[in-house]
């Protein structure tokens, strides 16, 4: 098979992938990132998924710019930018033949990834099949396997309970009660009480859980469904840079990504 050696695609650009995304970019790498026509990242601030609607998103001095063409995503590289591109299907990888494809869609299952789509196929978290459907599996559970590369077999299956933060996990984490268009009131970085309305439902309030820092809050005019998570709160007050920060396990994953990739070329021979 033809391959370029220095493109990755990665299917997805939210916040966990995003740590990857500008790891493989400092890396040197040319980095495609592939997403949904309408991304629902909350911890929009540090998600270049956001792209899709501000046309371009900069992350700590990193840039990705919204394309729609071959032409378009080459000028991007070419300007040491990172292209993102509304492919869901991952139609264009035929196309440009990368080294790398990196699932890190986060949906705790596979969406179509599969090891003929170039030399070094990775998926982030439980959904995939080390040595089947990816060469290599990354553990996204925090905690002591936080980042570990799995060569056979699937990552930890999701417990659906959010990350513990200063002893708070699932209350934290905010879902929509009802089915409608979100109208936000309050901004990511804001500082509120539990209580306090953050944004409505169709009409619906949506108030804190806890006393915090709002980290994470869809966008303003987005259609959710019952259940849908649409905000996060992180009860550190002093941590208020987070939300403009990527994450540190969006960091450790996005290290362990570079890993595998490095460590594959060398076991392929690539």
């Amino acid at each position: 098979m033809e391959f370029t050696n220095d493109i990755v695609v990665v299917r997805g650009g939210g916040d966990i992938a995003t740590g990857t995304i500008h790891k493989l970019f400092r890396a040197g790498f040319k980095v495609l990132i592939l997403e949904i026509e309408k991304p629902s990242a909350i911890r929009r601030e540090v998600a270049f998924c956001e792209a899709i609607y501000r046309k371009k998103m900069v992350i700590e001095e990193v840039t990705a710019k919204l394309c729609s063409s071959i032409e378009e995503i080459e000028g991007c590289w070419l300007n040491n930018e990172i292209p993102i591109l509304v492919d869901p299907n991952g139609d264009i990888i035929k196309k440009i033949k990368p080294l790398v494809v990196v699932d890190a869609i986060l949906a705790k299952k596979n969406y179509g990834t599969s090891r003929e789509m170039a030399p070094i196929t990775i998926g982030l978290g439980p959904g995939f099949t080390a040595g089947l459907d990816v060469d290599v599996v990354v553990e996204s559970m925090r905690g002591h396997d936080l980042g570990r590369l799995i060569f056979e077999g699937e990552a930890m299956e999701n417990t659906g309970v959010p990350g513990i933060i200063a002893g708070i996990g699932r209350e934290r984490v905010i879902y929509s009660p009802c089915s409608g268009t979100i109208k936000n009131i309050c901004s990511i970085g804001d500082i509120v009480k539990k209580g306090d309305t953050i944004a409505t439902v169709d009409g619906n309030d949506i108030k804190a859980s806890i006393n915090g820092i709002l980290r994470g809050l869809i966008r303003d005019g987005y259609k959710v469904s019952e259940k849908f998570k649409i905000a996060d709160i992180d009860p550190r007050l002093e941590e208020q840079k987070n939300c403009f920060t990527i994450s540190d396990k969006a960091r450790a994953i996005g290290g362990a990504v570079l890993e595998a990739i490095l460590y594959l070329k060398i076991k392929k021979g690539l």
